[in-house]
């Protein structure tokens, strides 16, 4: 299933905590193109895991809104800002 898509990855933060590490990472989604030219759409996703032993993860519509959804993230998990909502796709 993976041959079958193309991952672009956004961002990458690694939190050390005192229960283990948190990993965040976020990137985009796209099926994989047939031919050169074609267009193909891409989401774009937020994971987190290391978070209360299960992963957690929010889907954005447009690439500035996962960068900004990740810097969301971060300052939730740092206690600096709330529990992110995902963007309606």
């Amino acid at each position: 299933m993976l041959d079958q898509m193309t991952l672009y990855p956004v961002a990458d933060d690694v939190l050390f905590a005192p229960g283990g590490r948190v990993v965040i990472r976020t990137y985009g989604v796209a099926s994989a193109a047939m031919d050169e030219g074609e267009v193909t759409s891409v989401s774009y996703r937020t994971w987190v895991t290391g978070v209360r032993d299960q992963p957690r993860y929010w889907r954005w519509g447009h690439f500035e809104d996962a960068c900004h959804g990740h810097r969301k993230v971060l300052e939730w998990l740092t206690g600096r800002g709330p529990q992110p909502h995902a963007a309606a796709a």
